[in-house]
């Protein structure tokens, strides 16, 4: 298995991780923000990051990250904001092995923190979540504006 950005020519095998990724979480993205979302990921100014998990040819795992500056740092923390493994290819190491690039990313950027939030309901990911990262305890509060 290979972990690299996402190249312009992934976009027909990423559409269906990006899809099975809203499925899982019961959202539906508009396709406008997915195709902006995805220029940003090919643009090398943006602070948002996209990383892929090849086998073989196929993809079978993606990760989207974003850098951001934080007022308790000088350097920027690092905000793991999507990662998908379609449900045949989990198991196999992939979700680590993406995270674990996050981490080498973030690390080589210079950032002081690599975070992320999950669902409370997926056990799964909570349960390999456990193993290589730490609870912060804090509890997330947001208020939707459009």
């Amino acid at each position: 298995m290979l972990i690299r950005p996402v190249q312009e020519e992934d976009f027909n095998e990423w559409l269906p991780l990006w899809v099975g990724y809203q499925e899982f979480y019961q959202v539906a993205i508009p396709e406008d923000v997915t195709m902006r979302t995805w220029e940003r990921f090919l643009d090398p100014h943006e602070p948002m990051h996209c990383e892929v998990a090849v086998q073989g040819e196929q993809l079978v795992g993606m990760v989207h990250y974003i850098f951001h500056r934080s007022c308790w740092t000088k350097g920027d923390y690092c905000y793991l904001q999507d990662l998908y493994v379609p449900s045949e290819m989990r198991g196999h190491g992939v979700a680590r092995a993406l995270i674990e690039r996050v981490y080498a990313q973030a690390t080589a950027a210079g950032s002081s923190r690599v975070w992320w939030l999950t669902h409370e309901s997926n056990e799964t990911a909570i349960a390999l979540y456990d193993r290589i990262a730490d609870k912060s305890g804090f509890i997330q509060y947001r208020k939707l504006l459009a």
